[in-house]
């Protein structure tokens, strides 16, 4: 079904020329261009013309395809007429990839659990219901190369659609190095208690690998709740950090 829809969208947009100031072509066709550089840029065979090959794509292919059109679509502006067909000569990139992402939004966001199309152009998957606002709420300034930045990649890295149980368990580990990172000003904070927030990390193949670690535990299910443990963790100590340095004399 998300593939019909796709295609149905996609089909609209084509023929109302939106892709048609990166092809050189007339509007209703992707031209052989565009074709050639998502061959390229993919490195899939037989994913074009999209109309024709896109009802045998995989997930993967159909993700890929729509980060790929978000990159060449512009909406027509100005129209000429050329050879008994209208042409377009003015484009708005901007407004194209607005409307095109609103458009691939409203099919993603049914899809199995729910995804959206990034204003970068990257497909996400949505956040634990009722944990959005921890997802999307901007750490206290602190450290951006060790801690601010780790968490945003780690973040990014377990939302993208394609994150496989290892990007998961990557993303998992980098919340868990910035924490590392984080351990002195939180021991000076909260003294021994520390080391708790590390046991999880430890004893679940996390930090270290050795015969002592958990392993025959469900991974999606429990990858996903040390991830927003770790985030909301990481969001917790941060404040008594930032409470600690305004108190300081």
């Amino acid at each position: 079904m998300l593939v019909k829809l796709f295609n149905a969208v996609y089909l609209d947009f084509l023929k109302n020329g939106y892709f048609s100031e990166n092809s050189g072509e007339v509007p209703g066709k992707l031209g052989a261009d565009i074709e050639a550089q998502m061959f390229i840029d993919l490195k899939k065979p037989d994913l074009g013309p999209i109309e024709e090959k896109c009802n045998n794509y995989s997930e993967d292919d159909l993700f890929d395809v729509i980060e790929f059109l978000y990159d060449y679509v512009s909406k027509p502006i100005e129209r000429r007429f050329l050879e008994y067909e209208y042409d377009y000569q003015t484009f708005d990139r901007e407004i194209g990839k607005q409307e095109f992402r609103d458009s691939m939004n409203k099919l993603l966001c049914d899809y199995r659990e729910g995804y959206e199309l990034s204003e970068k152009g990257e497909i996400l998957e949505f956040p634990e219901q009722g944990l959005e606002d921890l997802v999307l709420e901007k750490l206290p300034p602190y450290d951006p190369k060790n801690v601010e930045q780790r968490v945003e990649s780690a973040i990014l890295k377990f939302r993208r659609s394609r994150s496989s149980l290892d990007g998961k368990y990557d993303a998992v580990r980098d919340l868990a190095a910035v924490l590392e990172f984080l351990r002195p000003q939180i021991k000076a904070l909260i003294s021994s208690d520390e080391s708790d927030l590390f046991q999880i990390a430890n004893k679940f193949g996390i930090r270290h690998h050795n015969d002592e670690q958990k392993q025959d535990y469900d991974k999606a299910i429990w990858y996903n709740w040390m991830f927003y443990y770790y985030l909301a963790t990481i969001h917790a100590c941060l404040k008594l950090i930032k409470k600690a340095e305004n108190q300081s004399p």
